[in-house]
């Protein structure tokens, strides 16, 4: 067998590196011209030390020294910097201009082919907390997009204090405020809705915390924002200060690249006022992000130091300057779902205002080309593959297959039709036998085509199990003893009991749910006004 490079790394030949040095070198020196100083990190760092600072999610590769301490690679170069700034900076000098250009490894979903290789081009302004501090940051982004080229980008902000606010001010226990924040996290704006509504709060409490992930456009939008926290007794500066952002930023001459998005809401844990999103034109992922953090250094067990950053992706500048080579205007791209969703979904967008007339009888046609839009004909459970890969742009498929998918993407809306649950069953002639298994061996078998979904919800009810996952006919799993039970979808219950098996707990119900591509959602306007459409037809 040839040797080859391991899975999401690759060698970069002269060719591709002389185009990266280029970009880096242009990148670089617009930071320095701003007096910015380049800094570098090892690449192993102490796991204890930068967890202190901030959650760590996405760090694939670890291991022990000689002398007994766990080490990871460094999935980020904020965190580094800031143990730097803590440890070897002397505080009295602040603020400090810190850039770098260095490698960087995150985990991937497996089978996607995607890279878990980036190089991050950045910078740290530690030790300044007023307002010029966010501009600056943003400013230098917008001068290093257009130094290298890259054509369309748009800055959309946001701001972790609203929602920390809401959630503090209404006294949630610490598991609801964790679920409302995970949801915000995770862009499920359709679980948020569901949740909040379950809360024992006032309904000016609950519009908010539902209401303020939804809020987007320009400084106008900023009024609504205001509406929510005044309507709670909340004090309105986090939302001043994004207005006085955005005035900046068109003083500057770029404050039509500047949005805002209440839904872009990165780590909570992490970031303590602004945070942004940088998007371009035909790339799928941000091309950079960045935002205040200004708690970093106190958890480092250190005196406070405001901070505030961002950085680039030198592989998704590269993807749009590829872009902008063949850039056109292209079609909406939406993709639909084959099989049992796929009437319904056919009549919700006709009934939202397109044209479906070629998509009702496509034939063998995989995508159904209706003037500016493109029917792009799925799978269910491909439809977030397609949409977190750019495939497409935004898509409608049943809540389980995002869920299985567990890609990035924002779930605007639960179109109501589709309906199904999951259930955990088994065989009616062995009752009892599985709750007799786990009491002995501390473990159940379960047999599904649902792992992440049969997971969370062994996880949600404290029982350890033991997965089996099977692509069909799953109820054979306990017929010839490889699974104690099984967790599958189902609508009636008729194959159950054909195969004489009966419900022993429900796990979730699923219903058709709208949902696009974070870059498509903040960049396409298209995408919001059929979000609109979809939402509008279950008020009539």
């Amino acid at each position: 067998m040839k040797p080859v490079c391991p899975r999401g790394f690759r060698d970069i030949m002269p060719e591709e590196a002389l185009r990266r040095e280029r970009i880096t070198r242009t990148v670089s020196e617009v930071f320095a011209r701003h007096g910015y100083l380049p800094v570098e990190t090892p690449l192993l760092e102490d796991r204890r030390s930068i967890e202190r600072a901030s959650s760590i999610e996405d760090a694939p590769f670890q291991l022990f020294d000689s002398d007994g301490r766990l080490l990871m690679v460094r999935s980020d170069l904020t965190m580094p910097i800031a143990r730097l700034a803590a440890t070897r900076l002397e505080h009295a000098a602040a603020p400090f201009r810190l850039r770098y250009a260095a490698p960087i490894v995150r985990e991937q979903a497996r089978y996607m082919g995607r890279s878990r290789q980036f190089t991050q081009l950045g910078i740290e302004l530690i030790g300044d907390a007023g307002s010029s501090a966010d501009v600056e940051t943003l400013q230098l982004a917008a001068e290093a997009l257009d130094a290298v080229g890259v054509s369309g980008w748009k800055i959309v902000c946001g701001s972790v204090k609203p929602m920390k606010e809401l959630v503090e001010a209404f006294g949630l226990t610490p598991s609801e405020r964790a679920s409302v924040l995970g949801f915000v996290h995770a862009s499920d704006l359709v679980g948020l809705d569901e949740f909040v509504a379950g809360l024992d709060l006032p309904d000016a409490g609950k519009h908010a915390l539902a209401g303020l992930a939804r809020i987007n456009g320009d400084a106008s939008c900023l009024a609504a924002a205001r509406d929510l926290l005044g309507a709670c007794g909340l004090d309105t500066a986090c939302v001043d200060e994004l207005e006085d952002l955005l005035s900046s930023a068109r003083a500057l001459g770029f404050g039509n690249r500047v949005s805002v998005d209440f839904s872009v809401m990165n780590s909570f844990d992490y970031y303590t006022g602004l945070v942004f999103g940088i998007y371009a034109p035909g790339v799928a992922s941000p091309i950079g992000s960045g935002g205040r953090y200004d708690d970093a250094f106190s958890r480092l067990g250190e005196t406070d130091l405001p901070a505030a950053g961002f950085a680039l992706s030198l592989e998704q500048i590269e993807e749009a300057l590829s872009c902008r080579a063949d850039r056109k205007a292209r079609p909406l791209r939406i993709a639909v779902p084959k099989g049992s969703l796929f009437a319904d979904t056919v009549d919700a967008l006709e009934r939202a205002g397109l044209d479906v007339g070629d998509l009702r009888n496509p034939g063998r046609r995989l995508v159904v080309h209706a003037g500016d839009i493109d029917y792009v004909i799925v799978r269910p459970t491909d439809a977030p593959v397609f949409v977190a890969s750019g495939g497409a742009d935004c898509g409608i498929c049943g809540r389980d297959s995002l869920i299985e998918a567990d890609l990035d993407s924002v779930q605007l809306l639960d179109l109501g039709f589709g309906a199904c649950r999951f259930v955990v069953a088994e065989p009616r002639s062995a009752e009892g036998a599985a709750d007799a298994r786990y009491a002995r061996f501390g473990s159940i078998r379960v047999s599904t085509k649902y792992p992440r979904i049969a997971q969370a919800y062994y996880d949600r009810i404290g029982k350890q199990a033991d997965i089996v996952t099977l692509h069909g006919n799953i109820e054979l799993g306990p017929m010839v003893g490889m699974a104690d039970r099984i967790i599958d979808i189902t609508a009636t219950g008729t194959t159950l009991r054909e195969n004489d098996l009966v419900v022993v707990d429900e796990v979730l119900e699923c219903t058709a749910r709208f949902f696009a591509s974070p870059a498509s959602l903040r960049c396409d306007e298209r995408v919001r006004r059929l979000a609109d459409a979809l939402a509008s037809l279950g008020k009539e």
